[in-house]
Formats: C-alpha cells, structure tokens, sequence
C-alpha cells in the first residue's frame, strides 16, 4: 500500500510521512524505513507524530533524518511484548520481563545452599525454548533500531554509543519501566534523535492535527489502516470480531 502511494508522487524533494500507529511488527517498521528511503529522491524522508508513534512505529521515526513533534506527541519503547493465553485469556507480557524474571530464578537456584524445591516449581512455569526465543525477539529489535539510526541520523556514532543513547527505548528499567509509557519531545531530543517542535498553537499544526483526526477516525471506525497522499488513497478494510 504505501508503495502504491510513493510510486504516485514526485518525491525528487523527499517526502514527509505523518506516522499515527500503536506499533506492530518490527521487521515491518524495516521494510517501511527502507521503503521510504529508496523512494525518496533525497534518500531520506522527515517524519510527522501529531499524537502516538509507538513500540514499532517508534522505529520508522528512528529511521527519519527529522522528526517533527510537539510536546505533547509520543514516541515510546521498542522493547518486544509477547502475547500468551493463559486461562482462556489474551495476556500481553514484555519479553525483556519475562527473560529478567528467568534469568533471576535460575540464577538464585544455581547460587542457593538451601532448598531448591521453590525455585524449581516457579522454573517450571518457562519453557526454554520459548526464553531462547524472546532472547532473539530483544536482540532483534535492538539490532533493528541501531542499524537503522547508524544509517541516518546517528551515522557518526559507533554502536555502542548509539546503544548507550537509546538506552530508554531499548530496556523498561532505563527509564519507562511499561512498554507504553509515553515518550515525549524533550527526552527524544535528549537521546540524540533529531527532532523539530511543532508549536501547537500553531496554524501548521492544527492542519497537521485535523489530518490526523480525521484519520484517525476513519481508521478507528471504518478500516484498519489507511495509506494516503494528497491525490490518492489506499485502505485495509478491519478484520471482524
């Protein structure tokens, strides 16, 4: 779909993308800052958040070389969250919680002198193969996002300085300590992600904020997601439930 849009338009300027989005996956936020990039005559794109860029979409405004925000948009934490059933319910837990809560586990059992019997019933709760996983999704997603910003607007740091300064998107214990905490303009700008603030008094930015309204209306009510530019249009219609 946003393929179908870039392949409308004259983007030999670059191109703005107004990202509006609770996040999803993060191999998809790659596939879509790579897709902006290759398509943008500039071979970079600015990216606009009139209210939520979170978890994944967090990582497209990553990829932009500015980001245009107000204070009172949000961008969030990237860690990974897993979905699990338990007791017929839909329980969503982030992965870095689930591995910290393992690791601490075993590792109290291995350094215990005492009775081990609590330790292995609470162990026996994870499966390793699953904490083997998770361990991947953390990596990955970390990998995504270093990459991503060593290639734009963080190019002229090394890795573990672009970790370092990333470290409250990366890890709940740095600072959000929940994957949906928000956050807002002024700690974005302090990690080294460039930025530009949007007055919200602003005449841009109540024509940036009725867009997004709109949108988001329609999104929330009719679709479930919608791609546009200011000639064409492409939505998925939401699945039942």
């Amino acid at each position: 779909m946003l393929q179908s849009i870039l392949q409308t338009m004259d983007l030999s300027n670059g191109l703005a993308l107004m990202v509006s989005s609770p996040g999803g996956d993060g191999l998809a936020a790659e596939r879509i800052v790579n897709t902006c990039r290759a398509y943008s005559g500039t071979g970079d794109y600015w990216v606009i958040v009139p209210g939520k860029a979170k978890s994944a979409a967090t990582i497209i405004c990553m990829g932009a070389s500015k980001i245009m925000m107000s204070s009172s948009s949000e961008l969030g934490p990237v860690d990974p969250q897993i979905l699990r059933i338990e007791d017929g319910r839909r329980k969503v837990f982030s992965a870095h919680n689930i591995v910290s809560s393992y690791d601490k586990l075993f590792n109290e059992a291995v350094s215990s002198t005492g009775r081990l019997e609590p330790y292995l019933q609470q162990l026996e709760h994870f499966d390793d193969r699953d904490i083997t996983t998770y361990r991947s999704l953390i990596k990955l997603s970390e990998d995504i996002s270093i990459k991503i910003l060593r290639s734009g607007m963080m190019k002229n740091l090394n890795e573990a300085d672009v970790r370092d300064k990333i470290k409250v998107f990366l890890i709940p214990d740095a600072g959000t300590l929940i994957h949906g905490r928000p956050i807002y303009l002024e700690e974005v700008s302090s990690c080294g992600l460039k930025t530009e603030t949007l007055d919200v008094k602003d005449s841009l930015w109540r024509s940036v904020y009725d867009l997004y309204t709109r949108t988001e209306w329609f999104v929330s009510l009719q679709v479930g997601k919608a791609v546009e530019s200011e000639k064409e249009s492409f939505y998925a219609q939401a699945p039942d439930r």
